[in-house]
């Protein structure tokens, strides 16, 4: 005796194979998750348009104010108010005297080769102190003896481009005060360790000076500031549309099957 229905019998109502019951709810799970796979990549693609929209924004403001003529640096009362959206870069001028004594090598690696920015404190009328990256000079001239003869004396001129700090320090490289290794252009830091807070009010910026008419070649050499910002961000929404695209492609692929098996009336 065999199991089923008598041969040219009608199988009974709901005695259909339960695999196909599984099988749909596999495929409704599958299927939803390839909708927020979908719904997710195609709102990275969208927000990645966005930060190229800004990013283009940026470099068009910054470009104007690298071109700009200089203003004056910003005055004490104005200190809480800098920001990088609005300031950064800005072409500035500061009147004042260094204090070459208190000036602080920074590592640096530019066009001219591996070497150091000397930033030196610069003392305005007003008493603030503002730190300005005088420029880049080599290994040969990293002891300040061997560029003293040449320093700026008494008030100078600077004109520059106002740069916010940079706390920490460098790629896997911490700024160590305590033994005089900057790798990157602290403000706060800097000032601490050169006490230039009993000098007077210290700047939360520092400025990046311009060349210098007339400079002598054992001086740091200035208008050395690299100003590039990295804008891949289309590539990024391509790339987030295409494996959205992917993804539709793959729920089509997948739901197009299933409907070739149903009409075929395999389980």
């Amino acid at each position: 005796m065999t199991d089923g229905a008598a041969p040219g019998t009608s199988r009974p109502a709901g005695a259909e194979p339960q695999a196909a019951a599984p099988r749909t709810g596999w495929l409704l799970a599958l299927g939803a998750l390839l909708l927020l796979a979908f719904v997710a990549f195609c709102a990275l693609g969208v927000w990645q348009l966005e930060r190229r929209a800004w990013k283009l924004d940026l470099i068009a403001r910054v470009d104007a104010r690298v071109h700009a003529a200089p203003v004056p640096a910003p005055a004490k009362a104005a200190w809480p108010q800098v920001n990088a959206a609005n300031d950064e870069y800005r072409r500035v001028s500061l009147r004042g005297r260094f204090l070459h004594d208190r000036e602080s090598l920074v590592q640096a690696l530019s066009d001219r080769g591996a070497g150091f920015w000397v930033l030196t404190p610069l003392v305005q009328a007003d008493g603030t102190v503002v730190l300005v990256n005088r420029g880049f000079v080599t290994p040969a001239l990293r002891e300040r003896a061997a560029r003293a003869a040449d320093e700026p004396k008494g008030d100078v001129d600077i004109v520059g481009l106002l740069r916010l700090s940079e706390p920490g320090g460098g790629f896997l490289r911490r700024n160590d005060p305590a033994a005089n290794r900057w790798y990157s252009r602290d403000v706060a830091a800097i000032a601490a360790a050169r006490s230039l807070q009993s000098v007077g009010p210290v700047a939360p910026y520092f400025v990046d000076a311009g060349a210098q008419a007339g400079a002598t070649p054992d001086q740091p050499e200035g208008g050395l500031t690299v100003i590039q910002f990295r804008n891949t961000h289309m590539s990024y929404a391509l790339t987030w549309f295409a494996m959205a695209l992917g993804t539709a492609f793959a729920a089509w692929w997948l739901f197009l099957g299933d409907r070739r098996k149903a009409r075929r009336g395999e389980a």
